[in-house]
């Protein structure tokens, strides 16, 4: 690890648990349209995006070694990214409701001259919730710009029973495999 990283991501939980883990970095967001072809399996559009998004900003830095991430919830064959408005957030929340659903983080660390990608993906099992525990959630904010419309690492703890996996990578990245990966380069 003796280039310089760069996150080619604005996400605050993301550059938090790097900083957590103690790896210096810049932060340069991608920018990209996040389009993913329905046609391959989760994971795999989950890695395509998140090369897509490292490929964008190595492009400004061809000297550097890029981290790009990108994450969902997945409850059953549903995909849910960000909530748009609080209508959405709220048909999130009630879907999860009293459900186990995934959280997969697909992780593209790109150099000039090689690229690793790499998923996680944490089951999260979620208590019933009534109106009005998710009334008073989407009442926070907290839902806004989270995948799923809630924050494992806030308010929205409170409807976690379990969870199984990497909580980091429900947070948002799973920041003990990216360290052991960038080792590598």
């Amino acid at each position: 690890m003796n280039k310089p990283i760069i996150l080619a991501s604005r996400s605050p939980r993301r550059q938090e648990l790097l900083r957590q883990a103690g790896i210096a970095y810049e932060v340069d967001p991608a920018d990209i349209e996040e389009v993913m072809d329905p046609a391959l399996p989760l994971d795999q559009r989950i890695m395509a995006l998140a090369k897509a998004k490292a490929s964008a900003v190595l492009a400004r830095h061809p000297d550097r070694l890029v981290v790009g991430a990108d994450s969902v919830v997945a409850l059953d064959d549903r995909i849910m990214g960000k909530a748009q408005d609080r209508a959405q957030a709220r048909q999130f929340l009630e879907s999860l409701s009293g459900k186990v659903h995934q959280v997969v983080t697909g992780v593209a660390i790109m150099d000039a001259y090689s690229c690793e990608t790499f998923c996680s993906a944490s089951k999260v099992y979620f208590y019933p919730l009534s109106a009005r525990e998710i009334d008073n959630y989407l009442d926070s904010q907290e839902w806004q710009d989270k995948a799923g419309a809630y924050a494992i690492q806030g308010l929205g703890c409170r409807f976690v029973e379990k969870i199984e996996g990497d909580y980091n990578n429900i947070v948002g990245l799973p920041v003990a495999r990216l360290y052991r990966e960038l080792m590598r380069f």
